[in-house]
């Protein structure tokens, strides 16, 4: 049972819109069910004319605003109209008017056995759902408070729900993301959009989220993305930075203006606070602008750190101008940083290395002398460069992974995936609830792993997974190693770009990913959240829905064969670039080397 709320200014005109035929004449026996009073005296009469007679009840309704004048709301008008769901059964007039009496009880608008409450009257036209409406003044001359009424209503829903055996709802735990207003879905109809703008903007934000490792990478990935972002600065402090709101070019209002969305306005954990939070060190603390979250090295390969570690540093000094500057570069991007001085001019730098930070104090880090993982990357190098910088664009990031380092990204991906799902296993069995931070670190990895690959069944698994993400009522979760896991995953695969048709270690990230999906929706249902799970458990067979695409009936190669089914179907999913091979190509051999899933350790991931 769903309710909504919502608030109007005159109740005349509410009036006969519920008992008139209704926009397509689905209003039906328009008739009062339950009410301040007695519902039959409530009920409006009929005049000789045939036509209903509203002025009592009008007078009724509206004669404790008088009382209120200038403290009246300036929406003084409650309307609630709940409706069941498709498959529960008729309910009677009579059970009606309890689920409308425990709304209004729920909400403290009624309460029980006060006299002075508001005045409000039940309305049903339709077996399927009625509208409570209610005027904001208590005869004593109060104002009723309203605040987060919507929460009150959904609590008296699921009540009722349990009371009568209807279909059960979710809480409203605020697990869910911002729904697209009807004004909104209509202009997306009107200007040929598949999905709102809210939408988009919602989902460009959250990849760019999974793939930032701090701040400013955050609003540079949503600029190159297209979307327009506007910063908000305090007040108080100048200078600091306390919000965002980002828009879609060419989505403006009447006056030609951008729609602005603020992070809080598409998702309740993407407000920049709690963003930030997902950018702060191991120990959860979160450091304001300066935030930054590295990659955690445990799960990469040597291969993988040298990649990654080359474009940080690449990045670093497309950025910066002085060797001061881009020292700090590297330690905001979270990398460890050791110089090494002249021998002659102590104050004087001649050379750097940089590492990932260690999990343990007692670890030693890996250092990479910067003209061991370039040769253009050496401290004399990078000097010359920015006393005489090249005319050219600088390359990016993409452009500087070769095909096998992509390979290796996708790799170390897939295991940090295996990786944090036998940790959510073990929760299953000792503590449901310890997982929390890795089901919200989930979402980054889908959504990045839709942006890389480009395939619209894992973007519908991401969008469908959304609330299985969050924790209710806004709670952050402490970082843990299963979370920081799946962030290595996303971050990962941000780094990617785009695939190689050969790559089959992607078949097994696709399934690695299915399986910790199965096991973050068996742990949101053993947490009793059953909206989370069943959000989980959707975009699960999303990614399981794939057909096999081989309208030739083309034998499978031996490579496809061999793969377990969870990875043949995330294959098959993957139409571009990972199509299987059409019967004029099946001739060649099956890929063989590094690529090719030869481990049987490997498929049971």
């Amino acid at each position: 049972m769903i309710g909504k709320v919502l608030r109007g200014v005159r109740v005349q005109g509410l009036l006969r819109y519920l008992y008139g035929p209704g926009t397509n004449g689905e209003h039906h026996n328009p008739h009062i069910v339950a009410g301040f009073e007695n519902a039959a005296d409530l009920e409006p009469g009929v005049g000789p004319d045939g036509r209903r007679d509203f002025r009592h009840l009008e007078g009724l309704l509206t004669q404790p605003l008088a009382l209120l004048g200038e403290r009246n709301y300036r929406k003084p008008v409650w309307h609630c109209a709940v409706r069941a769901a498709p498959e529960d059964p008729v309910l009677t007039d009579g059970k009606w008017a309890q689920i409308a009496t425990e709304i209004m009880k729920r909400t403290e608008l009624a309460p029980a056995g006060d006299v002075d409450a508001v005045r409000w009257i039940a309305v049903r036209h339709a077996d399927d759902h009625v509208h409570i409406v209610a005027t904001l003044a208590r005869p004593d001359g109060a104002r009723p408070e309203v605040w987060n009424d919507g929460y009150r209503v959904r609590e008296a829903c699921r009540a009722v729900e349990e009371r009568f055996g209807l279909r059960a709802t979710a809480p409203a735990d605020r697990t869910a993301a911002r729904r697209p207003k009807c004004g909104e879905t209509e202009k997306a109809v009107r200007r040929g959009q598949a999905v709102p703008s809210r939408t988009v903007l919602r989902r460009k934000v959250q990849t760019a989220a999974a793939g930032a490792c701090s701040e400013s990478e955050f609003f540079e990935r949503l600029q190159a993305d297209g979307v327009l972002v506007k910063r908000r600065f305090s007040q108080r402090t100048a200078g600091e930075l306390t919000g965002y709101a980002v828009a879609a070019p060419g989505d403006v209002n009447a006056d030609g203006k951008p729609v602005w969305y603020g992070g809080g306005k598409l998702a309740s954990d993407l407000t920049l606070p709690k963003l930030r939070h997902r950018w702060a060190g191991a120990d959860g603390a979160v450091r304001g602008s300066s935030a930054s979250r590295p990659l955690d090295g445990r799960h990469l390969s040597e291969r993988t750190k040298r990649a990654v570690l080359r474009t940080t540093v690449r990045r670093a000094a497309d950025e910066a101008r002085t060797t001061t500057e881009f020292l700090s570069r590297l330690q905001d991007y979270g990398l460890l940083v050791k110089v090494r001085d002249s021998q002659h001019t102590p104050s004087q730098v001649t050379g750097y290395a940089v590492a990932f930070p260690t999990g343990h104090d007692d670890e030693v880090p890996t250092w990479h002398a910067g003209s061991r993982l370039a040769d253009d990357l050496s401290l004399t190098r990078l000097q010359q460069h920015w006393t005489w910088p090249a005319t050219g664009p600088a390359p990016t990031i993409d452009d500087d992974l070769t095909v096998e380092e992509r390979q290796a990204f996708y790799d170390d991906a897939a295991r940090a995936a295996a990786h944090a799902t036998a940790h959510l296993r073990r929760d299953l069995a000792t503590n449901p609830h310890a997982g929390q931070d890795a089901c919200w670190a989930a979402s980054d990895a889908l959504h990045a792993a839709a942006q890389a690959t480009g395939n619209h069944h894992l973007r519908r698994a991401a969008d469908t997974y959304d609330r299985a993400a969050r924790a209710p009522y806004g709670r952050l979760p402490r970082p843990t190693p299963a979370g920081n896991a799946l962030r290595t995953t996303a971050r990962l695969l941000a780094l990617t770009g785009a695939m190689d048709r050969t790559a089959v270690s992607a078949m097994l990230l696709i399934s690695n990913l299915i399986n910790l999906l199965d096991t973050i929706a068996e742990l949101r249902r053993l947490q009793h959240r059953q909206a989370q799970a069943d959000a989980a458990r959707k975009a699960t067979a999303q990614v399981r829905a794939a057909k096999p695409a081989d309208p030739h009936n083309a034998p499978r190669p031996p490579a496809q064969a061999a793969m377990p089914s969870q990875a043949r179907l995330a294959m098959t999913a993957f139409p571009n670039p990972w199509a299987p091979l059409p019967p004029t190509a099946s001739s060649r051999p099956a890929p063989t080397g590094p690529t090719a899933p030869t481990n049987p350790s490997r498929r049971r991931r």
